[in-house]
């Protein structure tokens, strides 16, 4: 089974020693995307900064040949879980009747304070 390690042109530079996804086999393994648009800035907004982290979610599984109906399973960071109603619509959208399997985890910080929300996926793809 080929591994394949990507970094996405246009998205963030890894604040590490990571990339944006690895697609091994039939598995694309996406890492924690966050709300911090391409010019460096983070909206104040939760809802702005899940919008944008799914957005990269997308562009980062597509880049590595997958969708979002073959994503398994998700897992959402927030330093406010009262905040969590105001991203399920958005999350709603994005899924469709493709439910994947679901992690919701209230966190202390994230790297950047400004930061509210961060999401990571898993995906498969079956081909």
């Amino acid at each position: 089974m080929p591994i394949e390690r990507f970094m996405v042109p246009g998205e963030l530079e890894p604040v590490s020693h990571y990339c944006h996804v690895v697609r091994a086999g039939d598995f694309i393994y996406l890492s924690g995307m966050v709300g911090m648009k391409a010019d460096g800035t983070i909206p104040a907004d939760t809802v702005a900064q899940f919008e944008i982290a799914l957005k990269s979610i997308d562009t980062c599984l597509r880049h590595a040949g997958g969708r979002s109906d073959q994503v398994v399973k998700v897992q959402v960071f927030m330093t406010d879980i009262a905040e969590r109603a105001s991203i399920n619509p958005i999350r709603q959208r994005y899924f469709g009747e493709h439910k994947p399997v679901s992690t919701l985890v209230e966190v202390k910080a994230l790297v950047d304070p400004r930061m509210k929300v961060e999401i990571e996926a898993v995906a498969y793809t079956g081909r």
